[in-house]
């Protein structure tokens, strides 16, 4: 039997209803999880409310740029997280240069990023974007898990280093994981990590280490010329030049010019073509 108010509505489902007078009227509110009805001045009466419709809230879908110069696998790409429930792609970019307009305009939540791109490469776009949108997280997408390519990328902020040959079930995941707030790097990536810090101690080389004009002198070291052009580009002897050479190889610990070029690379002072930043 439904019992009715003195204004002749019936109560909520469930809710067994008492009678009062004609001047008592009824007034409902759901303060924390609970049915209240007012009885009078100073006077509740309280029902749990489980039996009640409740909204249901979705979350916003994860924004994501990617960024890539191959066309075709820049597809692949898209394809893959093309419907999946919590991700949405919203644009695509070829380089660096161009992710950083797309950024502006399309306000990604992740920026999922190879690292060899021409103009601009993937870490020199992480590092420019955690200056100019600290708060787009970026993913690098790579074949390579070598020492040099993973500390550029942990230098450059980026929030994940994911392998290519993840499967596409892990790619999601990863990027969920990076959006919630966590970092994430392949298994393989962070092997190789933890193995170059126990190497060098926890410690490893680093540009500071050597003065201005031997940063100068290991550029073009990495870009491939000799003693002989570096010294008539630099406007000194040949001789100055194997001793800036010599200098830097003791400070640096390194003892061969493709170590030197690893290290250029690693440091961002040459991008991965072995060309100088632009």
């Amino acid at each position: 039997m439904t019992r009715f108010a003195p204004d002749g509505k019936p109560g909520p489902p469930g809710v067994r209803r008492g009678r009062h007078g004609p001047s008592r009227g009824w007034l409902y509110f759901r303060p924390a999880g609970v049915l209240q009805r007012m009885r009078g001045p100073g006077q509740t009466t309280s029902w749990p409310t489980e039996n009640l419709k409740t909204s249901k809230t979705t979350s916003p879908k994860i924004r994501v740029l990617v960024v890539d110069d191959h066309p075709v696998v820049r597809r692949g790409l898209m394809t893959c997280l093309a419907g999946r429930p919590s991700l949405t792609v919203v644009g695509e970019a070829a380089d660096g240069e161009e992710a950083l307009q797309r950024v502006a305009e399309l306000r990604p939540d992740i920026v999922l990023a190879d690292i060899n791109m021409p103009r601009m490469d993937g870490v020199r776009f992480a590092e420019e974007l955690r200056r100019t949108s600290p708060e787009v997280r970026v993913v690098i997408l790579s074949v390579h898990q070598k020492a040099e390519y993973v500390q550029r990328v942990i230098r450059a902020g980026a929030r994940g280093y994911v392998l290519k040959d993840t499967s596409p079930d892990e790619l999601v995941q990863v990027l969920e994981s990076v959006h919630a707030g966590n970092i994430y790097y392949s298994p393989q990536v962070a092997q190789t990590a933890l193995t170059r810090m126990v190497a060098t101690g926890g410690t490893t080389p680093n540009a500071g280490w050597i003065s201005r004009r031997e940063r100068e002198v290991l550029v073009k070291i990495a870009s491939g010329l000799s003693n002989k052009e570096i010294a008539a580009k630099l406007g000194v002897s040949v001789r100055t030049i194997e001793t800036h050479r010599e200098r830097i190889m003791r400070k640096l610990n390194l003892h061969s010019v493709a170590a030197l070029t690893r290290f250029a690379i690693a440091e961002g002072l040459v991008s991965l073509d072995g060309e100088p930043p632009i």
